[in-house]
């Protein structure tokens, strides 16, 4: 099966919190039993429809009594002492497997004598109404949406007819035999005169008005084709006068991931949320609605530039105010100005880190060869407590440490390990590989806390991408992920037909991640095409003991070099920037020059920018690189307690150097650096003397895209303790940008919502 949007009318209602039928309307009207489905159209109901309070007074349906469970250390504690600096990095409290371990078969935490892997969980329970993991999730068209553009490509996979997209499926709106309704009348949106002009802007899009959101036309009537000439490493964005909608519902749900129930906050009734697709060029269209009751909201496209739409960033305090909590509504219209793999999260204090993310990819020319797009495989760090707690604790010294770890939303735990509710065996993630074939796998790391460490047992791994940077191809048995980190491998089955194996994603050692030690490793089971699909594999891992104590990305000498090489210009100016985690005289928190950043919700950076004041409070980090062209942040971390995965909006960036002490002034690769969105700034060095030996990152990018774009640590923790700070880009272009009314009227509403409902914002804000 292949997923694309739009794909069905996505009608499906929860019956209960626990059970999620699959009525998903069939091309001929009617319902169909249970098939894997990715929703990516509208969702005219969803599974929130539940008390959205509990005595715990905040975040949802379900009183979890995870919350009140005491934390196995009180770390950093406050500086009730004056103390000036954190003490040490906790050891990890719990041996693997916890003192139940020995009444399950690891990985997997399977009870004894089970020898089996089927789901104790109905669907519905475990991730609401998502298809993530299941075994037969379709596969991505390897040649992109219906409608898409000509790309000059690799040669045609074997078996595989020239110029039909694998597998066919139509390729217009209202073709015949279309998996969707194809009936109802159309309507023109957006009108012309409503969103910014520029080049390639389409001025008219139509689609449906029916419940099918995604459908579209194309005034290049162009097809997906392959063809044996390779596609050029620098090519230019096409204009496919196609726009792409998604209406996306933030809302509370119970779920259960790894077998214990707590409330979530999800996209649509799923968790992870549905998969935003779209072509390299089209415009996307985010129609985001806050079911919440009692806390804004707001939704980030992770690494696309937002050219001439910054307002639509998605980030609270800095490019727009919250949405409304209660069923407020806000549009964001944005370009698909990259291509590769993503996601797309709420910028809402630590929401994401409850479960308000999902995946995102954009089709674009192929720059390796491979079969079958196996689609995303996101990889988290995963909590029993509400967000909200965890939040609450770590603003009170208590950093938490995670629980378990999830690959595409699933993992089992040991329950035996705890006397509260627990469902043994709730199931994995399960993916399909065919023998011979090469399966590409789109890997997003949409966890809070954790530096992931990705590998199949048995398998290679060639890396082709770089959050969103085409790379040379290299060779690996393990792929490092920070949190916001991408990487796109391609992997080759060369198993026999009957064969399973354990995909693994586990957190790293050594300060790497805050973990309780009991569930670290997350398991998913590989079957090849014969293998029985109950099976338990029962291979195992070749990664050592210092891969996953390595807290830092590849080498930047070897490893991610861009296929497109863009000059390293001389830095017009250099900012030296310096992480701090030290007491403000009653808490532990984080400084970036010696300022914490918090937001205000009522006073965005950016729309202040528009409006000609610049008169930003010192703790919103604002930084005016002025009229330089290039900018370079030399960034140092004197702390001790994890890396920091330094993720830049509106940009990719040089990685010029990497390491310890002071810098020399070498660039690695200078000729073609690695270039990403986001990267590891490592743990600073502790010496045996007890002095600390800070970390370095040094990176540059071109001031060429007028905004406020946050520079920011990703883990959700560390963003909640001010490491956080805005580059204010252009700022006399920002006034002379026509901005769309309504991200000042959502202003006007969340002003008029906070004048009698004040925020509760114990954080940072973001």
């Amino acid at each position: 099966m292949v997923a694309y949007a739009p794909y069905v009318a996505g009608t499906a209602s929860l019956s209960s919190v626990y059970h999620a039928p699959s009525l998903f309307p069939a091309p001929n009207g009617n319902y169909t039993a249970d098939i894997c489905q990715i929703v990516t159209a509208t969702v005219t109901q969803y599974a929130t429809a539940y008390p959205t309070s509990n005595d715990h007074g905040h975040g949802g349906p379900y009183y979890n009594p995870y919350n009140d469970v005491p934390l196995p250390y009180n770390w950093p504690g406050k500086p009730s002492h004056g103390e000036t600096l954190p003490p040490p990095y906790p050891t990890t409290p719990y041996p693997y497997g916890g003192p139940a371990k020995d009444k399950y078969d690891a990985p997997a935490w399977i009870p004894k004598g089970t020898n089996k892997l089927i789901p104790s969980l109905p669907k519905g329970k475990q991730n609401g109404n998502s298809y993530w993991g299941e075994l037969d999730c379709p596969h991505l068209p390897i040649s992109g949406l219906p409608s898409g553009p000509k790309y000059s490509s690799l040669p045609t996979p074997t078996g595989y007819s020239t110029g039909v997209p694998y597998p066919p499926y139509p390729t217009g709106s209202g073709s015949s035999g279309a998996p969707y309704p194809t009936g109802g009348s159309y309507q023109p949106y957006p009108t012309g005169s409503e969103y910014p002009s520029g080049s390639g802007y389409p001025t008219i899009s139509v689609y449906p008005s029916s419940s099918v959101s995604g459908s579209v036309t194309n005034s290049m009537n162009a097809t997906s084709s392959s063809t044996s000439t390779p596609a050029p490493n620098c090519p230019t964005m096409p204009d496919t006068g196609v726009t792409r909608t998604y209406d996306l519902h933030v809302a509370y749900q119970t779920i259960a991931p790894d077998g214990i129930t707590r409330n979530g906050l999800t996209i649509n009734g799923q968790f992870p949320g549905p998969l935003v697709e779209a072509n390299w060029g089209d415009w996307i269209l985010f129609r985001v609605t806050n079911d919440l009751t009692d806390e804004g909201t707001a939704i980030h496209a992770h690494g696309l530039f937002q050219t001439e739409t910054s307002w639509y960033d998605g980030v609270p305090a800095v490019a727009q105010c919250p949405i409304t909590p209660n069923g407020g509504t806000f549009e964001q219209l944005f370009r698909a100005d990259r291509y590769g793999s993503s996601w797309y999260h709420s910028h809402y204090s630590a929401q994401y880190s409850g479960g308000a993310h999902g995946a995102m990819v954009i089709y674009g020319p192929k720059h390796a060869e491979y079969d079958i797009d196996l689609g995303p495989v996101i990889v988290e760090d995963w909590f029993h407590a509400d967000y909200y707690t965890l939040i609450n604790n770590t603003m009170n010294g208590r950093f938490p440490p995670s629980n378990n770890n999830l690959i595409n939303g699933k993992m089992q735990y040991p329950c035996a390990n705890t006397t509260l509710p627990c469902d043994a065996n709730a199931g994995v993630a399960k993916f399909q590989f065919e023998s011979g074939k090469k399966h590409l796998l789109r890997l997003v790391n949409a966890g809070a806390e954790g530096v992931q460490k990705f590998s199949i047992d048995g398998h290679q791994l060639t890396v082709v991408a770089l959050d969103f940077i085409p790379v040379e191809p290299y060779t690996t048995n393990v792929v490092t992920l920070g949190i916001g980190q991408r990487c796109d491998i391609i992997v080759e089955a060369t198993g026999s037909p009957s064969d399973a194996y354990w995909m693994r994603s586990q957190l790293g050692t050594e300060h790497c991640t805050l973990n309780d030690g009991i569930s670290p490793n997350a398991v998913a089971a590989v079957y090849y095409e014969d293998a029985d699909t109950e099976s338990v594999p029962s291979t195992t891992s070749d990664v050592t003991a210092e891969q996953l104590a390595a807290c830092k990305n590849d080498d930047l000498a070897t490893a991610g070099i861009p296929l497109c090489k863009v000059p390293i210009e001389e830095p017009e100016t250099t900012e030296v920037i310096d992480f701090t985690f030290r007491s403000n005289g009653t808490n532990f928190i984080w400084f970036v020059n010696n300022s914490s950043y918090r937001g205000d919700y009522n006073a965005p950076i950016l729309l202040s920018a528009k409006n000609g004041d610049f008169d930003y409070k010192p703790e919103w980090n604002v930084f005016d690189f002025g009229s330089n062209k290039t900018v370079r942040i030399h960034m140092t971390n004197h702390g001790l307690i994890g890396s920091h995965p330094m993720h830049l909006h509106g940009h990719d960036f040089h990685v010029l150097a990497e390491g310890f002490g002071e810098w020399d002034g070498t660039v690695t690769n200078a000729e073609n650096s690695v270039r990403r969105d986001t990267h590891i700034l490592q743990n600073g060095k502790n010496n045996t003397d007890g002095t600390v030996t800070p970390s370095f990152t040094v990176i540059q990018y071109t001031q060429d895209n007028p905004g406020a774009w946050p520079l920011h640590c990703h883990l959700a923790w560390h963003v909640s303790g001010g490491l956080f700070l805005v580059a204010l880009e252009k700022k006399d272009e920002i006034m002379t940008q026509i901005f769309d009314e309504d991200v000042f009227e959502l202003c006007d509403k969340w002003d008029a919502y906070t004048a009698s409902n004040p925020p509760n914002q114990i954080d940072s804000g973001l």
